[in-house]
């Protein structure tokens, strides 16, 4: 006992004496660093930049991020196209969304990464990184601040759950009608040819002009996906609704939501997700981010009260169905704009395509005939349109954008134009190309009995409600 007692006293001493000398030895180091030769010093100051190390702020934000986004299709979308339609269809619904994301997912991390971003080959599609392939917890990715990084593996699913939503956005314009087969076939092939090449070309930044995504490289504005997520999807569900035909009983008979407390939570949980789908874009914890956070509220807000007053304008009364599109509109509107706007611009482009969307949605549309079932081009693809070419002017200093003095109005808005000009025609031809090949080896379309019966028990041999 003795013994042990004194090799601690001792080991106390021994600890006590390395910190007096700890100052000592510093300084010592220190003169060995300032006597090293230039070379070697520039050499330690090269591998520090060549290998910057991810900030643990920015990674937990861009998870959280990721997570907010999920919850925006997995409840929230699910739960405001549910609440939507008839109750017979409910947990079609339902299970086209999961399964449709799901699928989405898995084809992600198969070969959709390295179509949209895996490694330079030409403006239209990358190439590599397949199955993730050579990727490890150490990879990061770059951010938009020099010398700063996130882990790719964030980066991967981040952008994972983009690709899953887009395609569930567009269930939303061929619900009560459309085979659950036909849908995960057509799924397929429109991620594989629409989707990745689109998120390619407006976000890939290569190594030079022939090897930088096509829109990227005019240097078009799409903060969280205007073109990306909103008018690919609005315009492929337009073209969806269109081959697949009305639904049976289409202005002739009554198809009311069956749940507004539904889609009202629907939309709740799609604005609190909408903070990670356009915050997390900035791809870190910062300043832009915090505007992008702003400009969810400010512009979904506008959405909200300018589509109740156009109906009130219209000669209706505010709805709640109303003001839930309204929210959509104005997400949708500001999510290009999101980190290209002041606060006050936003509420212009939430304000615009409230009142645009409703106009299409009740005026239009019925004209028109087009049974795009849950408007997805009434609101994402008009909306997106409205935010995608706005966002040129809501970058603008005197609407509290971020332009400086060298911006050019007619330019960038020229540029916003061809832009969506080029998602537009990209989206319509690929969707009309896999919704023929999903016609083909499915027929599409449920049989008028299975529809009249609803697809809860037609297509799954179940209800979501027994009662």
């Amino acid at each position: 006992m003795q013994l042990r007692n004194w090799a601690l006293a001792m080991g106390g001493v021994g600890l006590a004496g390395l910190a007096l000398a700890a100052p000592a030895l510093a300084q010592d180091a220190a003169a060995v660093v300032a006597e090293a030769t230039p070379a070697v010093a520039a050499t330690v100051e090269a591998t520090a930049a060549a290998d910057p190390v991810p900030n643990k702020g920015d990674t937990a934000w861009m998870m959280i991020a990721t997570v907010l986004v999920m919850l925006m299709i997995v409840p929230g979308l699910a739960l405001f196209y549910g609440g939507l339609v008839r109750t017979k269809n409910m947990a079609s619904v339902l299970t086209q969304i999961l399964a449709v994301a799901s699928l989405a997912m898995i084809l992600w991390i198969s070969f959709g990464y390295g179509l949209a971003f895996g490694g330079d080959f030409n403006q239209f599609i990358s190439t590599g990184k397949f199955f993730l392939a050579g990727m490890t917890a150490d990879s990061n990715v770059a951010t938009f601040t020099d010398g700063v990084v996130i882990p790719e593996f964030v980066f991967v699913a981040f952008q994972m759950t983009f690709s899953a939503i887009t395609v569930a956005l567009v269930v939303g314009g061929l619900v009560e009608r459309m085979k659950f087969s036909a849908l995960m076939i057509f799924a397929i092939v429109w991620l594989t040819i629409v989707y990745y090449p689109i998120a390619h070309m407006v976000w890939y930044a290569g190594a030079d002009d022939a090897t930088t995504g096509l829109i990227f490289g005019w240097g078009a504005l799409d903060f969280a996906g205007g073109t990306v997520v909103h008018i690919n999807a609005g315009i492929t569900a337009l073209v969806g609704a269109l081959i697949l035909g009305k639904r049976i009983g289409y202005q002739k008979e009554l198809m009311a939501p069956h749940s507004l407390t539904m889609t009202l939570i629907g939309t709740g949980l799609l604005w609190v997700g909408w903070f990670g789908f356009n915050a997390g874009s900035a791809l870190e914890a910062n300043g832009s981010a915090g505007l992008a956070l702003i400009n969810t509220f400010t512009a979904t807000a506008a959405g909200v009260l300018f589509w109740m007053l156009t109906e009130k304008l219209l000669g209706h009364s505010g709805s709640l169905l109303g003001a839930c599109s309204g929210a959509i509109a104005g997400l949708v509107a500001v999510t290009p704009a999101a980190g290209n706007s002041g606060p006050f611009g936003a509420v212009l482009l939430g304000a615009l395509a409230g009142i645009a969307c409703c106009l299409f949605v009740m005026k239009a549309k019925p004209a028109l005939g087009i049974d795009d079932s849950l408007d997805v081009f009434g609101i994402h693809g008009i909306g997106g349109i409205i935010g995608s070419i706005g966002t040129a002017v809501t970058m603008l200093a005197v609407l509290g954008g971020p332009a400086g003095d060298d911006y050019e109005l007619g330019a960038q808005l020229w540029i916003q134009i061809k832009s969506v000009v080029v998602a537009i025609v990209w989206a319509g031809v690929g969707a009309a190309i896999a919704f023929s090949i999903a016609k083909a080896l499915t027929g599409l379309r449920v049989s008028p009995e299975v529809e009249r019966e609803g697809l809860d028990l037609g297509e799954h041999g179940e209800r979501a409600y027994n009662y």
